[in-house]
């Protein structure tokens, strides 16, 4: 399970809980995905051990911690006002993986149909054309982990 998953599970049982994602991912998008998962705090790994337990105080406290080193996150070029969604992220991955529709279809239990409809839906929020194109773009951009 991701940590996004993971925040996103965490928050639905316990809403009251201030999650700080600990990253190795320092590119905006990572971060705005932390955050709309409902994360109050992004650091990365790389953080000095002194600074995490401030940031650790400051989210407790109902503060937004971002770590000096990544920016308050921006659409990416091409990308529509609102991030991809959750379920699109979790395609994009399997796309990523070389998973046909249908093979995505019979792993998150959908029609092969609504698979396609979200594959045309990110690749028309990203401004992309080719699957070939929509991988290398998804990597580049940190919205997948590399299988």
């Amino acid at each position: 399970m991701s940590g996004l998953v993971a925040t996103r599970r965490i928050l639905e049982t316990l809403p009251e809980t201030a999650v700080l994602m600990l990253s190795m991912h320092s590119e905006e998008t990572w971060v705005r995905q932390a955050l709309d998962a409902g994360a109050r705090g992004y650091i990365l790994k790389s953080a000095m051990e002194l600074e995490l337990p401030v940031a650790v105080r400051k989210v407790a406290a109902g503060e937004l911690v971002l770590d000096p080193a990544v920016s308050r996150p921006v659409a990416l070029k091409g990308e529509r006002k609102a991030a991809l969604t959750p379920r699109e992220l979790e395609i994009l991955q399997l796309i990523v993986a070389g998973k046909s529709n249908k093979e995505i279809a019979d792993q998150l239990q959908l029609s092969a149909n609504t698979v396609a409809v979200h594959r045309a839906n990110i690749m028309d929020a990203l401004g992309i054309h080719k699957t070939a194109e929509l991988v290398v773009y998804a990597i580049r951009n940190g919205l997948v982990n590399i299988p």
